[in-house]
């Protein structure tokens, strides 16, 4: 199965993410993450991979902002063709796409972060993702050394009950959203 099939999902599922209000979107966020904020996982993490979140994801900012004090929070930073994930301690920037990037100079390695929240265009309850096209997410999962437990965050209408997938495609280890 192939682009076609994703690109139609993609327009399908943003479709129905753009009915949701601010509120709403604040509202489902707050539920999310309050959920994460309690796993065992979270808890005992060190390093936690996050995100930060464009419009039509799951506003990230509380969870940051809560999880920052006692516990080392690394965002993604967009570097040509691949991903890196970078501490925010030394602060924020506009980066790739718009997105708000880590501005310190080393990258994390893999194998240093214990949970990563990861978003997605569209999940199935079992964890496959469809991401936005460019395939980062899937190449940083598949690096030597990674381990992390992953948690994939979407309002409840990103939830489908199939995705077409294709061998590159790395399912997450668990989906959460507000329902």
């Amino acid at each position: 199965m192939g682009a076609t099939n994703k690109s139609t999902l993609r327009r399908e599922v943003r479709a129905k993410i753009a009915t949701l209000s601010a509120t709403d979107k604040e509202a489902l966020s707050t539920q999310i993450f309050s959920k994460i904020s309690k796993f065992e996982e979270v808890e005992k993490a060190s390093v936690v991979a996050l995100f930060a979140s464009l419009p039509d994801e799951p506003q990230t900012a509380s969870i940051i902002e809560q999880l920052a004090p006692r516990k080392r929070i690394v965002l993604p930073r967009i570097e040509g063709e691949e991903m890196e994930f970078y501490d925010i301690s030394e602060g924020l920037h506009e980066g790739a796409f718009g997105i708000m990037e880590p501005s310190a100079a080393e990258p994390v390695s893999p194998s240093d972060i214990d949970v990563m929240i990861v978003p997605g265009v569209a999940f199935t309850a079992d964890g496959f993702r469809l991401g936005r096209g460019k395939g980062f997410y899937d190449k940083y999962l598949s690096r030597n050394g990674f381990h992390a437990y992953t948690i994939g965050v979407c309002y409840p209408c990103q939830i489908v009950d199939t995705i077409p997938s294709e061998p590159h495609d790395k399912a997450i280890e668990l989906v959460v959203s507000s329902e």
